[in-house]
């Protein structure tokens, strides 16, 4: 009783809307009472609304109609103003468009159940664009990460590398821009410098409540569109052998590498993945991996046994993103075939039904210029050496191309959410897919 009695204090703005609704609701029910007659309950009732009738100059019927006609023009009254100035509490920066945005709300919530798989910057690119599509979305992060901010914070406090799953949270946050850019610098100068805010705020959480718990709260303070996971809560180390035989231990030096990588794997191996990775998996109308950097990114997800067996076993629609840029060290010379096939060596042939590609060339040539120069060059596209029949090629403009070249996050979110809603997976509550692999057809 006491909830109720505050919604009742002075400044919250619905106590007359309340009375409003009320006064409707009575006068509706005695205008019903007017002209349908009397009855034993309401004798009292129509006594008095006797006077009203004969007031108006009307009959009984038609001046209970009145009554009836006043009564829900004053419930509609009050029950949409109540409505507006409850939701106003807590969408303050939303007055005017509230119907509008549930209405949105509510279709994102039928949307189709997307699992996104990789980490780093290409992650964050497309699910900024999916998350316009769907709030079905689990974004599925490695925790290999040792460089920069993530890598002091993991050394220093053994937790797992908030960076990556920082830019997730940020990249499907339905906030206010500020909220975005409070999290996002890094500090300059002190001891803080090289960290930002979102890192230490994820760090100072799980202090409190463990990781798991502190990248949920988090997620609640962004209002974030879906879930970010992950894919396992045992601290790992990526390893690296290199074609010449030498070994590298730590994401950030793979990363830098100086020639062919032969194999990567987790140390230690045999990691357990997180239970709500795999259930959203098992779930999924359609898995997404990449796009991001492929040997430190993507692959170091399949690197956990269960997810790798889990996309395997579903039924959903799976799809790879090619990346745009070939990425020094990692993947240097490196063609769209070769990106598939050094994927499916640790995913699995036959697993992939979609192949992503951009096939946009007219770049600026100074930009062009300047990644060459740092060693980076535009992937070629060359699918028509993928001899799998069962992977399907999606080739598209897919190139924002401004400052950075990259995937646009609008232009590649929309390439996929067609296709998927070609094979006919939008609504939630569709029937499951069936096997892809056993109806699909290679396009060109």
């Amino acid at each position: 009783m006491g909830r109720i009695n505050k919604w009742l204090y002075p400044g919250i703005g619905v106590k007359r809307w309340v009375l409003t609704f009320l006064a409707g609701g009575f006068l509706t029910l005695m205008g019903a009472v007017l002209a349908l007659g009397p009855g034993h309950v309401w004798r009292w009732g129509y006594d008095a609304l006797t006077y009203f009738h004969r007031l108006t100059g009307t009959t009984p019927l038609q001046g209970g109609l009145l009554l009836v006609g006043a009564g829900l023009a004053l419930l509609y009254l009050g029950g949409r103003n109540l409505s507006l100035s409850v939701l106003g509490l807590f969408l303050p920066h939303e007055e005017g468009r509230v119907v509008d945005l549930l209405h949105r709300r509510r279709l994102l919530q039928r949307g189709p159940h997307l699992v996104v798989i990789g980490g780093g910057t290409g992650l964050s690119v497309l699910l900024r664009g999916l998350k316009e599509s769907t709030a079905n979305i689990t974004a599925v992060v490695n925790v290999c990460d040792d460089g920069g901010s993530s890598g002091r914070l993991r050394g220093d406090m053994g937790i797992l590398p908030p960076g990556d799953i920082r830019n997730c949270l940020l990249a499907l946050a339905d906030t206010e821009p500020v909220m975005e850019r409070l999290f996002q610098p890094r500090f300059s100068s002190g001891e803080l410098e090289g960290h930002n805010f979102g890192n230490l705020f994820i760090a100072a959480m799980s202090e409190q409540m463990g990781f798991k718990e502190a990248i949920k709260e988090f997620s609640k303070v962004l209002a974030v569109r879906g879930q970010v996971l992950p894919v396992t809560l045992e601290a790992v180390t990526l390893e690296a052998e290199l074609e010449d035989g030498a070994l590298l231990r730590g994401q950030s030096n793979i990363a830098h590498a100086r020639g062919p990588i032969k194999r990567v794997a987790l140390s230690p191996p045999g990691s357990r993945a997180l239970p709500e990775v795999l259930q959203a998996l098992a779930h999924a109308d359609a898995i997404i991996l990449g796009p991001g950097s492929l040997f430190t990114s993507v692959i170091p997800n399949l690197l956990v046994p269960e997810v790798k067996k889990a996309i395997a076993r579903s039924r959903a629609r799976k799809y790879y993103v090619c990346n745009v840029m070939t990425q020094p060290g990692e993947t240097a010379g490196f063609t769209a075939a070769q990106h598939l096939e050094a994927l499916e060596r640790y995913l699995g042939k036959g697993v992939i039904n979609y192949f992503v590609v951009n096939e946009a060339r007219d770049i600026p040539r100074e930009l062009t210029e300047r990644y060459r120069e740092e060693g980076a060059e535009l992937v070629i596209p060359d699918v028509e050496k993928i001899r799998d029949k069962r992977i399907k090629i999606i080739r598209a403009p897919l190139i924002a191309g401004e400052e950075l070249i990259r995937h646009d996050p609008g232009l590649l979110a929309r390439t996929i959410m067609d296709n998927l809603a070609r094979e006919g997976i939008w609504i939630r509550g569709s029937s499951p897919p069936d096997p892809f692999h056993r109806t699909i057809s290679k396009g060109r």
